[in-house]
């Protein structure tokens, strides 16, 4: 399905499509009392207190007051309701400040004040610098004067570095003053809460441009909650609005999550109830034939000699009321009061405030601190979680020479040095592709010093370098790049951006060389995205051990590629590209397809290296949670080398003889089978020994075991204490995740970034830590720390006392119920005879 947005048109979707009212209310004043009692009745101990509440208005079977009952049960439910109702009415207040905002719109070809909530699909939207998105536009026009602006995500997406928009070709060039009148239609899919993607096409109305189509991307759009910065203003169309913005579609509230104590309770609490039954059913049996053979001949007892026909049910419904007490309504009450103290205790905490940043420890979810002291399996991500995510140049490999020492910096390296002064053609043009193949933007400080801001640490570690090493990037713009070369400026037109995927694990530009004329494709990615691309008669053995010595240093490892194209073989791709962009079906996997056409045969320049220092203490944290018991599952997107290299450091497994690694890197399902087995037969035959055994699994094979093999893989994830799983995905991340809890695992996720946000919902406890790669992962989390290390007090100081207090504090509220119970079956005549008395 899919929606038209005709631009600049007041009334053409206003029925159509909803206003610019937001609303993340959970109730509404009609909907509240019955929408609250319903999800406070879904839990079978709220259903039990109720039965009994409506037993004791039974003036026949029940030995007290009612209200000793029903005002508990009221208090409770009371301080519940009211909680979601502050909750709801801080929401109501947000969403109220948000919908009253005012806005520039066009409206009749004028631009005047609006409230934000009256904007409607189609409406144009000024935004001046600062300015909040108030809705997902399409960018037709800034102040820039080559179409681009600059926005700020970290609301949206958590990430701090600021992204480059771009105007569609088809708005290239319209004067300010034409951009009022301006007419079209734009062809977008249904809304969606995908934020990274948008597949639509633009077509401008004449006097413009006559049944041109233009293809959009998310880059063409800006979306709800971001700030415009760094931009004089922008003006967009309003495609999506209100509550079917991205954002509002990804909004909501999270479900609740059910602890291990909860869980026990509710069972115990059925449990419970069962054996009331039985005990009812019994002593009520017994009771009733007690009354017909002995009571009525006691005179005391006063039993009429022919009752009512309900007369057999009143024994066995007193023997509940008796019984009910073995579930003590003040149960409840104590373990979320103390459940919200102990949060409060992991707020409080200095010695988990994180002295550098000044960012303290915060406890989103007050409900599953128990849980934090039985966590079976933590599953980690390594760049910014263990490491600190601060990149450095250190080495580097190009033709088939080595740069830096074992011990040295590769920009003090001065064989490179003298090979820069010299204008090495190699060395120049793999500085070329660090320089230009990113999506580093280039601003000036207040000082006058040129200033990267990228949106992968990676990037901005290359291009800097790249800066250092004389080739400077100073400009870019949405069709022109500009570098100095050795005091030289050279200017590049930019014709295509192939944006890296997680499929494609590479990026690529084209460019044309303003000089001579020259198309160049650009590219950069992993070894094994980058070398099945190589031409074939290029030796390449020098740049594979590179990056296998590079990875047994620790080292991230990208290979650098270049290819020279021919005109009419660029002009024929473009055709072809241009096509797959404007598609809106499937437009992702064939812009991937078209992308591998012109990708191949390329020259590989050579492999640069960046350092990613561990955090302080993560070795030590590691080594203490393993010695409490905790398995601990490392799951990067690097390659294996690296990623085997950050475990051997972060004392995830042992160096041989103590440890020992298995591989299994397969291609194909029957060859991955084949070695889950050996690998399977290794793990039960080590299992008696002292020896430190540990899997190590790539993202290929890890799709086809969890597809094709998922019962070995299972039972291989029982038997490993410790894992490694390079190149994953955030979904694969999620899926791991999800096969621990299946086999009734208490898991933890901790990571910073986008990329574990998946992973962090799926786990039983979700960490975050507050990053350089934003705040989304810690927003997600139940928790969020500063550092890694603050995990061992975590979960060894509060998750270990908040368990054991909380289980202390059930176990013996379930034992004093049983104990009070017994005793007052065993008075139970006594009771009956002071019945009379209370009446």
């Amino acid at each position: 399905m899919k929606r038209y947005v005709y631009i600049n048109d007041d009334e053409s979707v206003h029925d159509l499509y909803s206003d610019n009212r937001i609303s993340n209310r959970k109730y509404t004043l009609l909907n509240f009392i019955p929408k609250n009692l319903w999800e406070q009745f879904s839990r079978f101990m709220n259903q039990y207190f109720l039965l009994i509440a409506c037993l004791q208005l039974w003036p026949l079977i029940t030995p007290v007051n009612p209200a000793s009952t029903w005002g508990p049960l009221i208090f409770i439910f009371a301080i519940s309701a009211t909680k979601e109702a502050w909750d709801d009415y801080n929401r109501f207040l947000s969403d109220k400040n948000a919908n009253e905002k005012e806005v520039w719109v066009v409206r009749n070809g004028i631009r005047k004040h609006i409230q934000a909530q009256d904007i409607h699909v189609g409406n144009l939207v000024w935004l001046r610098e600062n300015d909040e998105v108030p809705c997902d536009l399409v960018l037709l026009g800034s102040s820039d004067p080559q179409g681009t602006c600059y926005v700020e995500t970290a609301a949206m997406d958590g990430e701090t570095d600021l992204k480059t928009r771009v105007i569609p070709s088809a708005c290239m060039g319209i004067d300010f003053e034409l951009l009022q009148k301006i007419k079209g239609v734009i062809e977008c899919p249904n809304p969606d809460k995908d934020i990274m993607r948008f597949d639509a096409n633009l077509r401008l109305f004449p006097p413009f441009i006559d049944n041109d189509i233009c293809p959009l991307t998310i880059d063409n759009t800006i979306l709800q909650s971001c700030y415009l910065r760094n931009t004089e203003w922008a003006c967009g169309v309003a495609v999506y609005t209100g509550n079917e913005t991205k954002l509002g579609m990804s909004r909501g509230i999270p479900e609740p999550k059910l602890t291990a104590v909860d869980a026990m309770i509710d069972k115990l609490t059925g449990a419970i109830f069962i054996f009331q039954i039985v005990v009812v059913t019994v002593l009520g049996v017994a009771g009733n034939v007690w009354k017909d053979t002995e009571a009525r001949k006691q005179w005391y007892v006063l039993y009429p000699k022919e009752g009512p026909w309900y007369e057999l049910l009143i024994i066995p419904l007193r023997f509940e009321l008796l019984c009910s007490i073995m579930i003590p309504i003040s149960i409840k009450v104590t373990l979320d009061l103390v459940k919200s103290l102990y949060a409060k205790f992991i707020d409080w905490d200095l010695e988990m405030l994180d002295q550098e940043t000044g960012v303290p420890s915060h406890a989103a979810n007050t409900a599953i601190s128990e849980d934090l002291g039985q966590v079976e399996y933590i599953l980690t991500d390594k760049t910014g979680t263990l490491t600190e995510n601060k990149m450095v140049f250190k080495k580097c490999c190009v033709g088939r020479t080595f740069y830096g020492s074992e011990s040295g910096d590769a920009l003090k390296d001065t064989a490179l040095l003298d090979a820069v002064a010299s204008g090495s053609s190699d060395i120049i043009r793999f500085l070329t592709v660090m320089a230009i193949c990113n999506t580093a933007i280039p601003t000036k400080s207040k000082k006058g010093d040129i200033v990267y801001k990228s949106q992968s640490q990676d990037e901005e570690a290359l291009v800097q370098a790249a800066a250092r090493l004389r080739m400077v990037l100073v400009n870019k713009s949405a069709n022109t790049l500009e570098i100095n070369c050795n005091g030289s400026l050279i200017q590049y037109e930019l014709l295509h951006v192939l944006e890296f995927t997680s499929d494609r694990k590479r990026m690529s530009v084209v460019v044309r060389d303003y000089q001579n004329g020259k198309i160049i494709l650009l590219s950069k990615g992993a070894d094994e995205a980058i070398f099945p691309c190589a031409n074939t008669g290029q030796y390449i053995r020098t740049f594979t051990e590179a990056v296998e010595h590079y990875a047994q240093l620790g080292l991230r490892t990208l290979c650098l590629a270049w290819r020279e194209l021919k005109e009419d073989e660029y002009r024929e791709w473009s055709l072809m590209f241009k096509e797959a962009s404007s598609t809106l079906v499937d437009r992702e996997w064939r812009i991937a397809e078209v992308c591998q056409l012109i990708e191949r045969d390329l020259e590989i320049l050579g492999v640069t290296a960046i350092e990613d220092r561990l955090q302080n203490g993560v070795p030590e944290t590691i080594e203490t949670l393993r010695k409490a018991g905790i398995n601990f599952w490392m799951l990067t997107g690097d390659k294996q080398g690296t990623a085997i290299q950050i475990a051997l450091s972060c004392n995830f497994i042992s160096p041989e003889p103590k440890g020992q690694l298995l591989l299994i890197d397969g291609k194909t399902v029957d060859e991955i089978r084949r070695i889950l087995e050996r690998v399977l037969l290794t793990m039960r035959i080590t299992t008696a020994e002292p020896k430190d055994v540990a899997f190590v699994i790539d993202g290929w094979a890890l799709e086809i075991a969890l597809k094709h093999c998922k019962k070995e893989f299972t039972e291989l994830a029982i038997l490993s204490r410790t894992a490694i799983c390079c190149r994953v995905t955030p979904s694969q991340k999620a899926q791991l995740v999800q096969l621990l809890k299946s086999c009734d695992y208490r898991t933890l996720a901790i990571g910073d970034g986008g990329n574990d946000v998946r992973m962090i919902q799926q786990a039983d406890i979700g960490v975050g830590i507050s990053g350089r790669e934003g705040l989304q992962a810690a927003r997600a989390a139940d928790y969020s720390i500063g550092k890694f290390r603050f995990l061992t007090r975590l979960i060894l100081v509060h998750g270990r006392y908040s368990y054991n207090r909380t289980a202390f504090l059930s176990q013996y509220s379930f034992y004093k119920s049983l104990i009070i119970c017994f005793i007052q079956i065993l008075d139970i005549q006594f009771l009956f005879c002071f019945r009379h008395l209370w009446n």
